[in-house]
């Protein structure tokens, strides 16, 4: 097995809590050895041992890639009118999600996999190197598996999110789509998912409330899958309280908390996960990350991206954002774009630099990860791609 040996890193982020040097376990005049998809090790150019390889990289700074835990890439259509309709003033309920619906099923799989194929690319130019992807813009048996099919294509972090809203021809009859949900949909879909999610928005016409979302999050746990929410994106509600109940890897958005809900993170391994470039695209408040910091929750940030509430899959972004507007510090959010949107996904291999994680790694064209906040809209990040190093 070829090993590569990577130098001319001015700044190394390893996440590694064993690296007394802060959050980030930052080492400077860093080098590190990669064997196939793993690292081989980690530590300061003059202590580096020999490779077959070597590859300098003049002095940028290199991280763990960025790792997206909450994505909705699996979507056709455009929902830009509505972007500019939230702009001039029109609240957000979800009920756009039903345009992207009509949308997604009337695309075919090419056109799909070509979507999601070049969102991929588009993160990946952007130094993401991990992404999970829901469905949920199907919204039928058929349509929800094909979204997972396609999904898996591309990442195995697929979840399952046929509870995203009730659909139009559905409305008349809510406890029969929680029955399809839980019945047939889940039965063709958990096959081809890691995880289930739900919409838990009871201040949405659209979305499902407290008991409905126990229901959902009950039978696919009881199918095998493990567990996220969405919750408190538009008002507070029952969601926090039941993904720390059921144990759920993570509950996302977190725009509204009680102190209740802070207290409940705080004392559980659920991971709050943040997604702030939705209120920068519904213009709405942001999360208080720094009170759930402060309180020791758990943090990560991801993109969201989706059609309608943030059509960007910028993690450099989120993460200028999450500094700009939320209170986190920039070693804050790059650990929680990295190891703590790894946490969300109950991954230790990523979001982390260290001997025998794989070497998923994101390079700048700076010499710090300060400059990720520093200069936004800058595209300073991308995946170092090994593959192609001469």
């Amino acid at each position: 097995m070829t090993s590569i040996l990577i130098t001319g890193i001015a700044e190394l982020v390893t996440n590694d809590p064993e690296r007394e040097s802060g959050l980030l376990g930052v080492i400077g005049d860093a080098a590190v050895v990669v064997e196939g998809d793993r690292i081989a090790w980690v530590g300061t150019l003059n202590t580096a041992p020999d490779a077959d390889r070597r590859q300098d990289l003049g002095g940028r700074a290199l991280l763990p890639g960025f790792v997206d835990s909450h994505s909705h890439l699996v979507f056709a259509g455009d929902r830009s009118a509505e972007f500019a309709a939230r702009m001039a003033g029109v609240p957000y309920d979800g009920g756009g999600i039903a345009v992207s619906v009509e949308a997604t099923r009337a695309a075919s799989d090419d056109e799909l996999r070509l979507l999601v194929s070049a969102r991929i690319r588009e993160m990946r130019r952007q130094g993401t190197t991990t992404v999970e992807i829901k469905s949920g813009y199907g919204l039928t048996v058929a349509d929800e598996a094909r979204a997972l099919r396609l999904a898996g294509e591309f990442t195995s972090e697929t979840t399952f999110l046929g509870a995203h809203v009730v659909p139009p021809e559905a409305r008349r009859d809510r406890a029969a789509y929680v029955d399809l949900v839980c019945g047939e949909m889940l039965a063709a879909c958990a096959p081809l998912a890691r995880w289930i999610d739900v919409f838990c928005e009871p201040r949405s016409p659209h979305a499902f409330t407290g008991e409905e979302s126990r229901r959902i999050l009950a039978a696919g746990r009881d199918a095998g899958l493990e567990l996220r929410v969405h919750a408190g994106q538009l008002g507070v509600g029952p969601g926090v309280q039941l993904a720390v109940e059921l144990g759920a890897a993570s509950v996302d958005h977190c725009t509204h908390l009680t102190s209740q809900d802070i207290d409940a993170l705080a004392g559980s391994p659920t991971v709050a996960t943040l997604l702030p470039g939705v209120e920068f695209s519904t213009r709405s408040r942001y999360p208080d990350a720094r009170a759930l910091i402060d309180a020791g929750v758990r943090g990560a940030l991801a993109s969201d991206c989706n059609p309608g509430t943030c059509y960007s899959s910028s993690i450099p972004f989120v993460i200028a954002l999450a500094v700009r507007e939320m209170g986190m510090t920039p070693d804050e959010a790059v650990h929680a774009a990295t190891a703590g949107s790894a946490a969300a996904l109950r991954r230790t291999d990523i979001g982390v630099v260290r001997v025998g994680a794989r070497a998923d790694l994101t390079v700048l064209e700076a010499p710090s990860h300060l400059h990720l906040p520093y200069r936004p809209g800058v595209p300073i990040a991308s995946a170092l791609d090994l593959t192609a190093l001469p």
